[in-house]
């Protein structure tokens, strides 16, 4: 047995010796492949990154990726500047000179730039299917361009508005942009017509008495009117489309719907509506593009505690006449049902009930206003009013409009930029240190990275491009010879003389004074945000 197993165990022991060299080769030869495959791909791919800045398929050749050219040293989202002593000790931030941000590449909105892309926007149509839920439609009375007006639809689009109904007069209303518009899923234009005046003259809310109180009045006033008469007609067009919720905003102002599980409006809406707003605070004088440019905002009342907001109140405010440049009291939600009506621009209203309003504690209503110095001729072109003290008060609702109104009719050029910069401009480092650690001041950035991946992504210039090819030949003709016609009529119906009802609509009125409306609520103006007078806070 003994010479068995020897004999047995000598064999493998020969049969091993002479099969080693075989598999030493096979098993170096795997790993050589296995260390040059990487190192291949990595040279590869450092090649292409050093002669192109990235790869990508286009027409059977090589792109350059901008995603790939991202640099913190030359390239940034304008508006990052950021203050490293804003930041903890442990932070480091890249900085990089102020020309590189006031350039940016927002020269051109609608095209291209060299800032961060997002590649998935590419070639998205942004046209919802039914199964879109909640299904929320944002209504807006506008006299704003392209430049403005199609990065304030796209990105309501990205959070998930499906429908726009778009209430266009003055720059808006001309066939080379509503024709865009148009063009866009999802947005229905309706111009100023004498027809639509008409129609409005026999609506329900211009022979109410709660929204009296505005009429026959020019500038704001007419504006607040108008904009609660389209509202009016708005809840009709989103009852006929099915709409689950629907906001009034201006073309500038957007939707900041934090506190969701996503950044999205429709997973906001699935549990309540948001109505609280935060207003921008510019930080140069040179701002071409708010939406890209703009990432400072000032919190609103209700986002502060109360000793925190009237602590420090005169120096938010900066000297000027309210804590906010303009209203402060935010924009609502409304859920689509019978009864609903317009409570004036800000709020919503039921004629068989008293709405429940909640707020958000974190979603807001970005506003950005007076972003541009231009903000200042452009709104004083928009009135005629006399710019003294009595005559502004009977044309604008809010005192820093007043006060802007008349230095933009007064003073020369170098005196408003000097005011602008005053009054507007934070320029202050300091002050910007004390009110972010306080809170009142806040970075917000998501809005300018979709706005900055939208037009990096190319979808501002197709849809103007493809508006030619989309729209029909008769359908422009036709409304443009609309819109003649309507220029030819003189249009008679405004907030100060409607319809050329004039007096029978007057009398109409006296006549309606007379009607119980107690259960009806008077129309919310813009309202500022309260003062130091309004503290009620037990010291």
């Amino acid at each position: 047995m003994a010479g068995l197993h020897g004999s047995s165990s000598s064999r493998p022991l020969i049969s091993t010796s002479s099969s080693h060299p075989h598999q030493q080769r096979f098993t170096s030869r795997l790993l050589f492949l296995l260390t040059l495959l990487p190192l291949t791909l990595a040279a590869f791919a450092f090649v292409l990154q050093w002669r192109g800045g990235g790869v990508g398929v286009g027409d059977g050749f090589l792109i350059a990726d901008p995603v790939a050219r991202w640099s913190h040293y030359h390239h940034h989202l304008p508006g990052m500047d950021i203050d490293s002593s804003l930041l903890p000790a442990t932070t480091t931030v890249r900085s990089s000179s102020s020309s590189s941000t006031s350039s940016g590449g927002c020269a051109d909105i609608l095209g291209r730039s060299n800032s961060l892309s997002f590649s998935y926007f590419k070639d998205w149509k942004f046209d919802y299917g039914a199964d879109l839920k909640p299904k929320i439609c944002i209504t807006a009375s506008t006299s704003a361009g392209l430049e403005q007006t199609i990065p304030w639809i796209f990105y309501h689009k990205v959070i998930g508005v499906s429908n726009f109904f778009l209430f266009v007069e003055g720059k808006a209303a001309s066939p080379a942009v509503s024709k865009v518009f148009e063009s866009i899923p999802g947005v229905k234009v309706i111009y100023r017509t004498r027809e639509l005046e008409e129609q409005q003259a026999k609506s329900r809310i211009w022979n109410e008495t709660w929204l009296s109180s505005f009429f026959y009045k020019p500038c704001n006033y007419e504006l607040f009117v108008k904009q609660s008469l389209n509202m009016e007609m708005a809840i009709v067009m989103a009852r006929d489309a099915g709409m689950d919720w629907i906001i009034h905003l201006d073309t500038d102002e957007l939707i900041h719907p934090a506190g969701a599980r996503e950044y999205s409006l429709r997973q906001l809406l699935s549990d309540v509506p948001s109505n609280v707003d935060m207003e921008s605070c510019i930080e140069r004088d040179d701002i071409k593009e708010p939406f890209s440019e703009v990432s400072m905002f000032k919190k609103n009342y209700d986002h502060l505690p109360k000793d925190v907001y009237f602590g420090n109140y005169r120096e938010a405010a900066r000297n000027n006449p309210n804590y906010f440049l303009t209203y402060g009291n935010g924009k609502a939600a409304a859920r689509v049902q019978d009864h609903l009506r317009p409570n004036g621009a800000h709020r919503w209203h039921n004629y068989m009930k008293n709405p429940i309003e909640i707020k958000m504690d974190d979603a807001a209503v970005l506003h950005y206003t007076y972003t541009k110095f231009s903000d200042l001729t452009s709104r004083r072109d928009r009135c005629g009013c006399k710019p003294t003290k009595e005559d502004v008060r009977r044309c604008f609702m809010l005192e820093f409009d007043r006060a802007a109104f008349i230095i933009a009719s007064t003073a020369t050029e170098d005196e408003m930029l000097n005011w602008y910069r005053e009054h507007v401009v934070w320029a202050d480092k300091t002050l910007k240190k004390k009110l972010m650690m306080k809170g009142i001041l806040t970075r917000i950035y998501a809005p300018m990275i979709i706005n900055q991946g939208l037009r990096e992504s190319g979808i501002y210039a197709s849809v103007i491009a493809s508006a030619n090819t989309m729209l029909s030949k008769d359908k422009i003709l036709s409304s443009v010879e609309s819109r003649n016609n309507t220029r030819e009529s003189k249009s008679v119906n405004s907030s100060r003389k409607i319809g050329g009802f004039g007096q029978s609509q007057a009398t109409a009125r006296r006549v309606l004074e007379f009607i119980d409306d107690a259960n009806y609520t008077l129309a919310i103006p813009p309202e500022s945000p309260p003062g130091p007078d309004d503290l009620n806070i037990d010291t």
